[in-house]
């Protein structure tokens, strides 16, 4: 059952930046109907304001071109028109526009803009807890993840296989790992 909720335990006001050297966004995707190919995007950055009043707002950009799926031919041909088209469209930004919980965790809403399309989406988000950090700051921890359909971004290229099925799904799953430092 999920409920409205405006704020998050232990997380103070201020802006608590994201700590690209501690976090990770990765994805996967069905390859071939029967595998999945694994990547990462190397390139990303963002901030959770936390009002004064405890309502946090996330931003944060990736740069598309930063894309690894551990095969160079294959990255480029994502980056491509086929694709991403990186040079005309060369980051995707998310905007968080509201926050609910979950049972023990939480659903937070926001804008994603990828390929120059906007859709809303929504994020399973494990809020982890605060910690003293070791010498850098205060860090917050979180995990998220979602769901998204390439094709909603106007990612419509087709690459059907003989015997049915296509070289690559339509879902992608999208994996956040993200440490937030609080600025002073």
């Amino acid at each position: 059952m999920t409920t409205a909720v405006t704020t998050l335990p232990n997380l103070t006001a201020g802006t608590w930046a994201i700590d690209p050297v501690h976090s990770a966004v990765a994805f996967s995707v069905r390859h071939l109907v029967v595998s999945k190919v694994r990547g990462t995007f190397d390139q990303f950055s963002g901030a959770i304001t936390v009002a004064e009043d405890g309502t946090p707002t996330v931003t944060a950009e990736i740069a598309v071109d930063s894309i690894d799926t551990k095969n160079e031919q294959r990255d480029g041909h994502i980056k491509s028109a086929d694709f991403f088209d990186s040079e005309q469209f060369p980051t995707a930004t998310f905007t968080s526009t509201g926050l609910r919980s979950d049972g023990d965790d939480y659903i937070l809403v926001g804008d994603f803009t990828l390929h120059g399309v906007t859709k809303s989406v929504e994020l399973e988000l494990e809020y982890n807890g605060v910690n003293p950090g070791m010498g850098q700051g205060t860090v917050a921890g979180f995990e998220a993840k979602t769901v998204l359909n390439r094709k909603d971004f106007g990612i419509s290229i087709e690459m059907p296989l003989e015997g049915g099925g296509a070289v690559v799904g339509d879902k992608i799953t999208i994996t956040l790992e993200i440490e937030a430092v609080l600025q002073s």
